[in-house]
């Protein structure tokens, strides 16, 4: 029997089509050696969404317990479920560092597409 709850567990939903987000998600796995992270690939129409799949593929979600986050708020909280990566996220939760993540996420996101050409 294990000691661990759904609650201690980290959804993140990722964009699996996505080949800088496979790398990353590759690179998450690796590190949460203790499996704090569930990974579900949103880009499968056979897995389950809490949200619009089409809002999910486009902006980085991640739920632990019944908080949902999203763009770099979800990052943050990934990095906090691995040890390695826990200071950064713990960082993260100073508004003036979160919000600094979130503009340089957001502009990311515009150049996303084009970067994508790039990695495939």
């Amino acid at each position: 029997m294990s000691d661990r709850s759904d609650d201690d567990i980290l959804t993140v939903w990722y964009d699996g089509g996505c080949p800088l987000c496979l790398r990353e998600i590759a690179l998450m796995r690796r590190l949460d050696r203790a499996k704090h992270i569930h990974f579900v690939d949103v880009a499968d129409p056979a897995q389950p969404c809490p949200l619009d799949r089409q809002l999910l593929l486009d902006r980085f979600h991640a739920r632990k317990g019944t908080v949902i986050y999203d763009g770099a708020a979800a990052f943050a909280a990934m990095w906090r479920a691995i040890p390695v990566l826990r200071p950064l996220g713990e960082l993260a939760r100073l508004p003036p560092v979160l919000w600094g993540l979130e503009v340089a996420y957001r502009r990311f996101l515009r150049v996303r597409p084009i970067l994508q050409r790039w990695v495939r």
